[in-house]
C-alpha cells in the first residue's frame, strides 16, 4: 500500500510541476493551459441481497438467510484537465472507494457460525489520458489497488490507446493486468493440525481465522469461544488476470450510434476460494478445486437510437463463453426520457442467462472421484432479471448550489432463479 501510494504522489507531482511553469506562447500563438480541477464526482450506494445458498455452506439450503449481504459503498474521483505546449489535452484523474460489508455466510468460516460477519474494502485508482484532437489519437495509463478486509490484496495496471477515423469511427484498446493475493482462510474443520494448541484447562485451543482475516480461539473440543487468538500469518496464493479489451464505436447517422466491443481475458493461479466448501455424496465435505486456468471471451454489442429530441433508446447484448464451459448472454435497454431541458428519467431492464460451468453442482452431488468441484452458484446455470429507473437533474445553474452541475438517483431491483434477490440504490453528485 505504501509504494503505491507513494507511486501516485510521485507521479502527480511530477505532472503537476510539468503543467504548472507558467504561460508560455509557441510560434502559433497558442497559450498552454495549466493543470486545473476540472471535476469531483461523488457516488454513494447502499446493495442489500437475500439468498439461501451460500458457496461458504457448499450450497446448503438449510440455512435461511445464509447468503445475505449488504454493502455500503463510497466513491470519489477527482479529475485534473489542461493543456501543453502541442495542444494536447491531458488528464489526470483520482479515485478512492471505500466499501462496508456484512455477508452472512461470512461467519460460517467458523462451522460454529461464530466468525466475524463483516469487512472492509478500500481501493485507491490513479489514471492519466493523453488526447490529441489534431491527429485524433490518445494514449493513458493507469493504476488500482484494493484491499478487502486482511483477506484480499489486488494490484491493477492499464494502458490505452485510440484512434478516431475519418468517417467519424473510433477504435480503442486496452490492456489490464491485475496481480491479486488471496489469503488461504479455510473453514475451521480444515485447520491444519499444528495449529492446536494445549491449553492449561488441558483443552485442545484452536485458532481459528475468518474471512475477514481476524483470529479466535475455540475450545475444540465443544466449539466454544474462550478468547481472541494472536495475529498469525496466514499465507496467500497468487491469482494473476490479463485482460485485452479491443472496441470500435461509430456514428452511423444523425440519430444512430454504435459499438462492437471484443475482450480477451486470461486467469492464471488459484482461482477459487479455501473457504467455499464442497460436500461430496457421501456427507464428507471438502474445499473446492478449480482448474488453474480460465480463458473468458465476452463480446458485446451496443446501439442507440435518438428517437426525436426527448427520448433516446440505448439498447446491448453480450455474449460470453469460457473454458470451464459456462456461457452466457446479456440483454440491456434503457430508455432515458428527457421532461425538461435539465430533468430526465431513465427507466431500464435486463435480462441474464447463463449455463452451468462444468465443475458445479448442487449440495452433496459431487464424487469423491471428481477432479474438480464447486458448489458456489455463481457458476450455477439460472436466469435473472434487473429492473429500475434513473432520475436525472442536470440544471445550468446548479442543484441546490453553482458548482453541483449533476444530481442522479438511481434504483434497481434484481430478481435470480436460485431463490436471490436484491435491491441497490445510488447517488450520484458531480461537481465542476
Amino acid at each position: 500500500m505504501r509504494k503505491l501510494s507513494l507511486s501516485v504522489i510521485g507521479m502527480y507531482l511530477m505532472m503537476a510541476h510539468a503543467f504548472s511553469q507558467g504561460p508560455s506562447v509557441d510560434s502559433t500563438g497558442f497559450v498552454p493551459r495549466k493543470l486545473k480541477l476540472d471535476e469531483i464526482n461523488f457516488v454513494t450506494s447502499y446493495y442489500d441481497q437475500t439468498a439461501d445458498k451460500s458457496a461458504v455452506m457448499g450450497g446448503r439450503t438449510d440455512y435461511k438467510g445464509i447468503a445475505d449481504v449488504t454493502d455500503f459503498a463510497n466513491g470519489i474521483d477527482v479529475t485534473f484537465i489542461g493543456l501543453d505546449k502541442k495542444q494536447r489535452k491531458n488528464t489526470l484523474a483520482f479515485g478512492l472507494g471505500i466499501d462496508y460489508h456484512t455477508a452472512a455466510s461470512q461467519a460460517y468460516v467458523d462451522s460454529n457460525g461464530t466468525s466475524r460477519n463483516n469487512g472492509t474494502r478500500t481501493y485507491p485508482t490513479l489514471s492519466w489520458t493523453r488526447e490529441n484532437d489534431l491527429k485524433g489519437t490518445s494514449f493513458g495509463i493507469g493504476a488500482y489497488y484494493s484491499a478487502e478486509s486482511n483477506y484480499y490484496h489486488s494490484i491493477g495496471l492499464n494502458a490505452s490507446i485510440g484512434k478516431k477515423t475519418k468517417n467519424n469511427g473510433e477504435f480503442n484498446l486496452k490492456v489490464v493486468s491485475y496481480f491479486d493475493q488471496i489469503k488461504m482462510i479455510y473453514p475451521t474443520e480444515f485447520i491444519p493440525v499444528d495449529s492446536i494448541k494445549s491449553s492449561s484447562t488441558s483443552d485442545s485451543i484452536v485458532y481459528i481465522t475468518s474471512a475477514s482475516g481476524r483470529t479466535e480461539a475455540i475450545n475444540y473440543s465443544n466449539g466454544q469461544v474462550v478468547g481472541k487468538g494472536p495475529r498469525v500469518v496466514v499465507p496467500s496464493r497468487p491469482r494473476d488476470t490479463y485482460t485485452a479489451s479491443l472496441s470500435f464505436t461509430q456514428i452511423i447517422n444523425q440519430r444512430m450510434q454504435g459499438s462492437v466491443e471484443l475482450d480477451l481475458v486470461y486467469q492464471s493461479g488459484y482461482l477459487g476460494l479455501p473457504f467455499h466448501r464442497v460436500f461430496y455424496d457421501t456427507g464428507k465435505d471438502t474445499i473446492e478445486n478449480l482448474p488453474s486456468q480460465r480463458f473468458k471471451l465476452p463480446i458485446g454489442f451496443r446501439l442507440n437510437y435518438f428517437l426525436g429530441d426527448n427520448i433516446i433508446l440505448r439498447t446491448y447484448y453480450r455474449f460470453y463463453a469460457d473454458s470451464w464451459g459456462l456461457v452466457s448472454h446479456t440483454f440491456n435497454l434503457e430508455v432515458p426520457v428527457k421532461i425538461t431541458p435539465f430533468f430526465s428519467i431513465s427507466p431500464f431492464y435486463r435480462f441474464y442467462m447463463q449455463t452451468a460451468a462444468r465443475y458445479f453442482a448442487p449440495y452433496a452431488v459431487h464424487k469423491e472421484t471428481d477432479e474438480y468441484f464447486t458448489s458456489n452458484y455463481a457458476l450455477a446455470a439460472f436466469n435473472s432479471n434487473l429492473f429500475g429507473a434513473g432520475l436525472r437533474l442536470a440544471p445550468p445553474r446548479g442543484v441546490l448550489m453553482n458548482n453541483l452541475r449533476i444530481m442522479e438517483i438511481r434504483y434497481g431491483h434484481y430478481t435470480q432463479t436460485t431463490n436471490l434477490n436484491s435491491n441497490i440504490i445510488s447517488l450520484n453528485l458531480v461537481f465542476k
